[in-house]
């Protein structure tokens, strides 16, 4: 288990509890978290579930790769250091403690 703080857009924080295996997407998801629409169900086919990670996060999460940069451009105003599609992050217990910040608005 990891504990994920989700921060809405206004600024409501969630903090909740998410099995390893599950993605970030898939805690926000069972969690009713506000602002993570995932529209295609965690394909990488779309850009709802865009998030900015906290700056200290940055490094410690694995590489995007080459489908989630191309998704990443169809967020609303992408980071290019700290945005992440959450449905490509699995959960172990390395993201214990993540903190992730909800955009404007998901398209």
């Amino acid at each position: 288990m990891a504990r994920i703080t989700y921060i809405e857009h206004g600024g409501t924080e969630h903090v909740v509890e998410v099995a390893d295996g599950l993605t970030v997407m898939e805690g926000a998801r069972d969690n009713n978290i506000p602002g993570i629409e995932a529209d295609c169900g965690g394909a990488c086919a779309c850009s709802t579930c865009h998030v900015y990670v906290a700056p200290d996060w940055v490094e410690k999460l694995p590489v995007k790769d080459d489908m989630e940069e191309d998704m990443l451009d169809f967020a609303f105003e992408p980071d290019p250091a700290r945005s992440r599609l959450t449905c490509q992050l699995k959960v172990t217990a390395a993201l214990d403690g993540l903190v992730l910040q909800l955009p404007e608005k998901q398209i």
